[in-house]
């Protein structure tokens, strides 16, 4: 084995183990003693490991033998804008001539660039003025199409997605079907996303192609599948968090309360923090008859977040459905003192009050809610009634002229409208 394969085989190996101390040690004399072609390999190598320094020190030196070569100067571009020195890699792009081959790709890079700060109509620029050059190129039509994807506009990326998936499998080391499949589900295409979900799937399975079938298919209403694609996601990757909220929702979706029960909490052993999480096992436990379990999670949610707005209602409703009026009044007068104030719970709160004989408090929250539900015929009603029995007739008159405009022809408004005239 002569001296020149043994100094490439070591440089390898130095950068397969990331031994940084060898490879400094040899660039200097490789740098010296081999050919540009080998150091060009090793810079390769480098940039594809991602050890961009070393990757730099070879091209500058690539670029002091080859001053006019354009692959050097946009493989260096690359390298610096990885390394935030991107006014010395824009001059390096901007330096390369129209006329040169490799001027195609030096506008990739830019749009790769200008993609990257969200100067997108710069990036879609650049890369029209590629595709110009070179129109049959499929990399950069897949360019173009992960631009579009990115902007959102899903049916332009979907197109050309399509069209190269009638060529290849995959471009650029990305599976066609699955970006079908993402690109579908963003634009809400869902059993059109499912399609190719379940076409990547065939080439390889991954957690996150398993959610998305999961996704795609609880959308398209076919829950069976999702709990399918969900399971087996959880045996490949407990770990995976959001699994557990839509397979229990899934679950839940077929009737299986008791599944979707123990599908929640299994989630919430793995991820103790989030509020979801005990969202759902509250409602779920609803259903399963387990209203105390049910407070206990929708609590454990409010302790995580306490303006957690949608946990509050769950739990306000299981306590005004078990008469617990002084449970409500105090999470009320708790959120008071924490300054915080959602007009949804308010008819709770109010109906509390008159159930606890704190009318004067019940009014002062009647009145407020008033002003947020006065399209709601069931609030409507319980307020009139209450301001009669307080003996508020002329505000009971305005109430009940609220509800004749909503229910204009049920009789019952007009004779209590009569009654209080």
């Amino acid at each position: 084995m002569n001296t020149l394969t043994n100094h490439m085989n070591e440089m390898i190996e130095a950068i397969q183990n990331g031994d940084l101390k060898k490879m400094d040690t040899f660039i200097d004399n490789f740098l010296l003693n081999e050919s540009p072609e080998q150091q060009y390999e090793i810079a390769e190598l480098f940039m594809q490991y991602g050890y961009l320094n070393e990757a730099n020190r070879v091209l500058e030196h690539l670029q002091f033998l080859f001053p006019e070569e354009a692959q050097i100067l946009i493989d260096k571009a690359a390298v610096l804008i990885e390394l935030g020195e991107e006014d010395e890699a824009l001059e390096l792009l901007m330096s390369i001539q129209p006329e040169a081959p490799e001027y195609a790709q030096s506008l990739l890079i830019l749009a790769d660039y200008y993609q990257m700060q969200g100067l997108y109509e710069v990036a879609e620029k650049r890369i029209n003025e590629a595709i110009e050059l070179l129109p049959n190129e499929a990399l950069l039509q897949f360019a173009k199409a992960e631009l579009l994807f990115e902007t959102g506009r899903f049916t332009e990326a979907a197109r050309i997605y399509e069209e190269l998936h009638e060529i290849d499998k995959s471009i650029a080391g990305v599976l066609l079907a699955e970006r079908l499949a993402e690109v579908y589900r963003s634009g809400g295409a869902y059993e059109t996303a499912l399609d190719f979900y379940m076409e990547a799937l065939e080439e390889k399975v991954t957690p996150d192609l398993l959610f998305g079938s999961g996704y795609a298919a609880f959308q398209s209403e076919k829950y069976e599948l999702a709990t399918k694609q969900l399971e087996d996601l959880k045996e490949l990757d407990p770990d995976y968090f959001s699994a557990y909220l839509l397979l229990a929702e899934s679950y839940a979706m077929i009737d299986d309360n008791k599944r979707a029960y123990a599908v929640i909490k299994e989630g919430i052993k793995r991820d103790e923090y989030e509020k979801t999480f005990y969202l759902f096992a509250g409602k779920i436990a609803v259903k399963n008859g387990l209203a105390n379990e049910a407070v206990q999670y929708l609590m454990q949610a409010i302790a995580l977040d306490p303006e957690y707005i949608e946990a509050i209602i769950v739990i306000m409703s299981i306590y005004a459905q078990e008469d617990r009026m002084s449970e409500i009044i105090d999470l009320y007068e708790e959120m008071e003192r924490n300054h915080f104030s959602f007009s949804s719970i308010l008819p709770f709160v109010a109906d509390a009050y008159v159930k606890d004989e704190q009318y004067e408090r019940a009014y002062e929250i009647y009145k407020v809610a008033y002003n947020e539900f006065k399209e709601d015929a069931s609030f409507l009603e319980k307020y009139c009634y209450f301001l009669i029995e307080e003996g508020k007739r002329q505000e009971a008159r305005e109430v009940v002229n609220q509800l004749i405009a909503l229910e204009p022809f049920a009789e019952q408004w007009v004779d209590l409208l009569d009654s209080l005239d």
